[in-house]
């Protein structure tokens, strides 16, 4: 029998799957870091939950995964069918008329489902809901089979304008069923019923894209849990940093995108406020890629739709995250015109770093730190190695690396160290000075396995007035998957005028959807403290093409919405002055879309079960000095158990601090003190 008061948050990564378990009765907790085993992710999710105890004795797991995430970037999703309105079996090629390569003749973009695969029907559906042509359902048959027998998995149905009415994709929907061999077949209304033809064609194409994929990687997690007879709730993490079931990210897959670097978020953005950080920049370092997001006043921002890769766009809320490849194993060499270059090539997990001795032979970034003096060879993370090889990552940077260039091996390390940290910066700055954000008001939150190496970095690049690296940087995004709320988001097109609005019909819809959403969010049989629900309208003055997100002050309770035509005039009028410091009087103001949000507020985590306990000093933290190089020069570096530092300690760099699930590196020119949280905040000097 489960305890029903534990939970355990899983972040599979690419190199190290992290866990982080919690008790709610004794607000004690655990962590683990073990490798992922890539290709069969479930033995490395076992066994990190077996390093807990008996999975049995579990009530509940959530899961952040990249499975969604590499499918998409590595195009190795399923093999999809299309069925869709005689005329348009080409928008997913024809996009927003943009191009891969702006000033080219010729373009190399091919959509995740070839032209042969995209099969037309006759169907009709106006603009405003009337059908004009029924469905053809033999035509569809015969489609759905042609495609079948084409080798496709799944199957989606895109008809144009089944937002403003599904009847016609509802009746090729049951028709298809009746002869496809498998549950992966669905409808564009059912994944996003809003508004815009190429971006309603791509999410739901892309959502059947990850079905086979994500459900197949679910079903053996699913099995991999029964086999150790775990009873309790089993749960993922989404793309907009909320939680979901297992069952809805089945028939959603989309939204779990960019699922574990949500969590990852989502926990900085709560230790940070914690620790008095409203603002700051996320840096999640993994194996293979850095992520960062900007938070500003605590809140994390959201966009409601995501360009994956080129052409690859899918509209749900996500947390607005920019990803380059730059992580621990990113491999590091000279191009054809003598420049050095980190990335995005990969060693990954296997064979990982060169330092990992499992036969890769070009350096990488790990590599580099680990020549440099930065990371212990003698006490590698994650515990799958007893030891690194620090005289093969110096064969491989000199080869590969300080020949190339003429420098020694260690100023060959220590630049590609440099180039990495400064691809790092220039994502920061993406996020934050190019958007009108003063650096200096924002702090660095690093974390993932190699977020704390480049603190400092990130400080002196961008010009960020400190660091907070969390108590334990290398699981913030198991930490994430247990703070989580759960989160259903929906959208509907409405397509209204407001001057002269039908202030019932609208409330009576918005009432509606809430209804829908909350039901959802219930069905997740997680413990809740109460749900909120959140309505926006996307607006705009007629005339215009793009809308605009405004926030309605509205309660539902279980019965019908309150709302007046001049509440929605109001609210319109302050987010266009917020967003354009000017208004447009006289112009009429038109409803587009309504979106809904149910959140599922979980019991608060309390950040001080975080805290550190121990009492001692910081000189008895201090575990001996090793020569560290820094800025072309060894320098003689105080080495501490991080975990051992009591809160207020004060430690001056030089300094490096070791714990199991990373390392914190504190530059010279840098000092660092220990918060009530347990956290390292680092500052200059």
């Amino acid at each position: 029998m489960s305890d029903p008061n534990t939970t355990v948050g899983v972040d599979v990564g690419g190199t190290f799957t992290d866990l982080f378990h919690f008790d709610e009765t004794t607000r004690t907790f655990r962590t683990a870091k073990v490798p992922s085993n890539r290709g069969d992710e479930a033995a490395g999710f076992l066994a990190g939950l077996q390093s807990f105890g008996a999975v049995a004795d579990l009530a509940s797991v959530v899961h952040g995964t990249t499975v969604g995430t590499n499918a998409l970037l590595e195009r190795k999703g399923a093999r999809v069918g299309i069925i869709t309105t005689a005329g348009f079996r080409d928008v997913l090629e024809m996009r927003r008329r943009d191009r891969k390569s702006t000033w080219g003749l010729s373009g190399d973009f091919m959509p995740v489902v070839p032209r042969d695969m995209r099969l037309e029907v006759s169907e009709r559906t106006l603009a405003s809901g009337e059908i004009r042509t029924a469905v053809d359902v033999a035509a569809v048959r015969d489609a759905a089979e042609t495609l079948r027998d084409k080798g496709a998995e799944a199957l989606v149905i895109v008809f144009i304008n089944a937002y403003a009415n599904p009847a016609n994709e509802d009746a090729a929907l049951e028709a298809a069923r009746d002869v496809w061999p498998n549950e992966h077949v669905g409808c564009s209304s059912a994944i996003l019923p809003e508004i815009r033809e190429f971006e309603r064609t791509s999410t739901a194409t892309l959502n059947a894209y990850l079905q086979p994929v994500v459900g197949n990687y679910l079903a053996k997690l699913e099995a991999a849990l029964a086999s150790q007879n775990f009873d309790g709730r089993f749960h993922i993490v989404q793309s907009n940093g909320g939680v979901m079931s297992t069952a809805m990210a089945r028939r959603i897959p989309a939204r779990t995108a960019l699922s574990g670097p949500a969590a990852g978020v989502i926990a900085a953005a709560a230790i940070a406020e914690a620790a008095g950080f409203p603002d700051v920049v996320t840096g999640d370092l993994g194996g293979t890629s850095f992520d960062c997001s900007l938070i500003v006043a605590g809140k994390t921002a959201l966009s409601a739709q995501t360009t994956i890769d080129f052409g690859l766009v899918i509209r749900n809320p996500m947390i607005e995250i920019n990803t380059i490849g730059a992580g621990g194993g990113s491999i590091a060499h000279v191009d054809a015109g003598g420049l050095l270059e980190v990335g995005p090539e990969s060693a990954g997990s296997v064979p990982g770093p060169v330092c990992y001795g499992a036969g890769n032979d070009r350096p990488t970034l790990t590599d580099a730190n680990v020549v440099l003096g930065r990371i212990n060879a003698d006490k590698p993370i994650g515990g799958a190695l007893k030891r690194l090889d620090v005289e093969a990552a110096k064969v491989a940077i000199d080869t590969h690396v300080a020949q190339k260039l003429g420098l020694s091996v260690m100023e060959a390390a220590e630049a590609i160290v440099k180039i990495a940290d400064s691809k790092m910066a220039g994502a920061i700055r993406l996020m934050s000075v190019e958007r009108g954000h003063e650096p200096s008001r924002f702090a660095a939150v690093p974390f993932g396995g190699g977020g704390a190496l480049h603190a400092g970095a990130m400080i002196k690049e961008v010009g960020l007035k400190a660091a907070l690296v969390p108590r334990y940087p290398g699981v913030t995004s198991a930490l994430g998957c247990i703070i989580a709320d759960i989160r259903h988001d929906q959208v509907q097109t409405l397509n209204m005028q407001a001057l002269g609005l039908d202030a019932a019909a609208l409330g009576a819809r918005m009432a509606s959807e809430a209804a829908s959403a909350h039901a959802v969010v219930k069905d997740a049989r997680l413990a809740m403290e109460r749900i909120d629900t959140v309505f926006e309208l996307d607006m705009h003055y007629v005339g215009q093409t793009h809308t605009l997100a405004v926030p309605i002050d509205a309660a539902y309770d279980g019965g019908p919405v309150c709302v007046t035509e001049d509440m929605v005039k109001a609210a319109f009028e302050a987010a266009y002055q917020a967003s354009f410091s000017r208004l447009l009087p006289g112009v009429p103001m038109r409803i587009v879309n309504l979106r809904t949000t149910a959140i599922g507020v979980r019991p608060r985590f309390d950040l001080a079960a975080l805290a550190p306990t121990a009492t001692g000093t910081v000189e008895a933290a201090q575990i001996g000095t090793r020569p560290v190089w820094f800025d072309g020069a060894w320098h003689d570096t105080a080495i501490y158990a991080r975990l051992d530092l009591p809160v207020g300690s004060r430690i001056e760099g030089p300094a490096i601090l070791e714990q199991p699930d990373a390392t914190t590196v504190v530059d010279p020119d840098l000092s660092a003190r220990i918060d009530k949280f347990g956290n390292l905040i680092m500052e200059p000097k």
